[in-house]
C-alpha cells in the first residue's frame, strides 16, 4: 500500500477532524486513465489498479469496488480519490468522451461566423439552430441529466466504507450552510443586450418583492454601454454587480495569448465596478486558465452541461477550489434553454432540479436573463420560481444569499477545524458563530447527517 494518509478531498468537503479519514492506495495504478465502476452504478475516470479502466464510456465497465480493503485501520482504494474527483470537476474526462471544448462549433470559422451575425438573427432563426445543433442530446450518457451528483455520491461511498467496515462512531464535521441552513439558492441576471440592460431596474422590483437579492453579470465591451450610475444604481439597491466575459463574441478561449490580452482588460473592469465575480459568456471554459483572473469566484462550469455549446459539466453540486477561485457550478437549467431549447413553460423540471439538489444539501445556481422576461409568460413563470424558492426558504431551510456572501461563507467555512476540548468536539475559526456542528453516520445501509 502506498500514499497512506488521509484524503484531503473529503477532509475539504466535510471539514472533519483528520484522524477519522485515512485511506491508501493499494497497488500500482494503471499508466493511463479512464472509465470504471465504483459499486453498481457510480461512474469514474482516472488510473485504477487491479483492473484496466476502458478508454471509453460503456454501460458494461469494471467494477473497482473488488479493490477496496480495509487493513488495519487505514482504508485501501484502487485509486487515488482526490485525482478521481478532480477529473470529474475539471471536466478531464470530456476528451474520452470526444467533446472537449466547444461541441457544435469546432470549426473555429464556423464560430466566429455565428457569433457575429448572431445579434442580427431573430430569436426564432438562432433557436432553430440550437435544436440542430443539441440534436440527440437526450442520449450522452454521462454526465447524468438533469443533476449529476457523482462527486457527491463517490464521496459519500467512500465514507460508508469507512464507517461501515471499520469505526462506527459517527464523524463531527462543519455543516455545509450557516445557522443549520438546508441548502443554498443563488439567482444570477445575465444581461446580455442594452434592452436587458434598460429592464434591470424593473427586475430588481420583481427580485425584491420576494425577498430575493441577485447578481448582474454585465458586458462590459461592445454590446451595449455600462455607466457608473447603473452600477451604482444596482449596488445601492442591496444587488451585486459581477462581470460577463469581454465582449461575448464566443472567442474568450480560443487561443491563449488573445485570452491573456483580454484578461488584462476584464481584471481592469473587475476593479472599476468592485466586482467579486466572474461568468464567461456562452459558458465556455478553461480551466487550466483561470488562475489569470482577479476574481473570488468563478460561474462558468455547468453541473451537466448537455445543452450547452461546450459539453461536459462538473458533476457536483457544490463549490469547489480550483487554485485561488471558488466555483460555484451552475447547477439549473438556464431561462433561455428552458423556454426555447425545451418549449417548456412550466416549472416542472426547475422542481425537480430543485428536489434534488436539496436532498444532498447542495446549491441551487440559476441563470435568468433579463433579456427573455419582457414577455408575460416568461415573467409568469419566473414570478412563479421566486415563490417557489421563497417557500422553500420558509418551509425547508433554504438559504438565498448573494453569491459574494456564497462565496464569503464557503472560505470562511474551508477555514474552520473541528476541535476536541473537554466538553466535546467544537468547531474553530472565523465565522464559527454562524457555523454548525454535525455529525456523519452509518444507519440501515445509508449515510445519514444529525446537526
Amino acid at each position: 500500500m502506498n500514499t497512506i494518509g488521509p484524503s484531503k478531498v473529503i477532509l475539504d468537503h466535510f471539514r472533519c477532524p483528520a484522524e477519522f479519514i485515512n485511506i491508501g492506495v493499494g497497488g500500482e495504478v494503471s499508466p493511463e486513465p479512464g472509465f470504471f465502476k465504483f459499486g453498481s452504478d457510480l461512474i469514474c475516470y482516472g488510473k485504477c489498479s487491479g483492473l484496466s479502466p476502458s478508454p471509453t464510456f460503456s454501460r458494461s465497465l469494471p467494477d473497482a469496488l473488488g479493490g477496496a480493503r480495509l487493513e488495519q485501520g487505514v482504508l485501501s482504494l484502487p485509486f487515488h480519490l482526490s485525482e478521481v474527483v478532480e477529473t470529474l470537476r475539471r471536466e478531464d474526462y470530456t476528451t474520452a468522451l470526444g467533446h472537449k471544448g466547444p461541441n457544435w462549433a469546432q470549426n473555429r470559422l464556423l464560430r466566429t461566423g455565428y457569433y457575429s451575425a448572431r445579434p442580427l438573427l431573430p430569436v426564432s432563426v438562432r433557436k432553430y439552430f440550437q435544436r440542430l445543433a443539441f440534436h440527440g442530446w437526450r442520449t450522452v450518457p454521462f454526465p447524468r441529466w438533469p443533476v449529476d451528483t457523482t462527486v457527491e455520491e463517490i464521496i459519500e461511498f467512500v465514507v460508508r466504507l469507512v464507517l461501515g467496515e471499520g469505526q462506527h462512531q459517527p464523524i463531527p464535521f462543519v455543516w455545509f450552510w450557516p445557522e443549520g441552513k438546508q441548502a443554498c439558492a443563488i439567482m444570477t441576471h445575465d444581461v446580455e443586450t442594452s434592452q436587458g440592460r434598460d429592464f434591470c431596474d424593473a427586475l430588481m422590483d420583481v427580485d425584491d418583492s420576494f425577498g430575493v437579492k441577485a447578481s448582474f453579470q454585465v458586458v462590459p465591451e461592445s454590446r451595449y454601454k455600462v455607466p457608473a450610475s447603473y452600477v451604482t444604481n444596482i449596488v445601492q439597491r442591496g444587488f451585486e454587480v459581477n462581470v460577463q466575459d469581454l465582449n461575448h463574441d464566443g472567442r474568450l478561449f480560443d487561443d491563449y495569448a488573445e485570452f491573456q490580452r483580454r484578461t488584462r482588460a476584464i481584471n481592469e473592469y473587475a476593479g472599476l465596478y468592485k466586482a467579486r465575480g466572474f461568468r464567461s459568456a456562452i459558458l465556455y471554459r478553461n480551466v487550466d486558465w483561470l488562475n489569470l483572473l482577479q476574481f473570488e469566484y468563478d460561474m462558468s462550469i455547468p453541473n451537466v452541461a448537455h445543452l450547452d455549446p461546450q459539453q461536459g459539466g462538473c458533476c457536483t453540486i457544490f463549490p469547489y477550489f480550483i487554485g485561488g477561485i471558488l466555483e460555484i457550478p451552475v447547477t439549473m437549467t438556464q431561462d433561455y434553454t428552458l423556454f426555447h431549447i425545451l418549449r417548456d413553460h412550466t416549472l416542472d423540471l426547475w422542481r425537480e432540479q430543485s428536489s434534488r439538489i436539496m436532498a444532498r444539501h447542495g446549491v441551487l445556481n440559476f441563470i435568468i436573463h433579463p433579456d427573455y422576461l419582457a414577455q408575460d409568460k416568461e415573467m409568469r413563470i419566473y414570478k412563479e420560481l421566486l415563490a417557489y424558492l421563497v417557500d422553500l426558504r420558509a418551509k425547508s431551510g433554504l438559504w438565498t444569499p448573494l453569491p459574494c456572501e456564497l462565496s464569503q461563507w464557503w472560505r470562511q467555512r474551508s477555514r474552520m477545524k473541528i476541535v476536541k476540548t473537554p466538553e466535546g468536539w467544537e468547531i474553530a475559526g472565523e465565522g464559527k458563530e454562524r457555523a454548525r456542528l454535525a455529525y456523519v453516520k452509518f444507519e440501515n445501509g445509508k449515510l445519514t447527517y444529525d446537526l
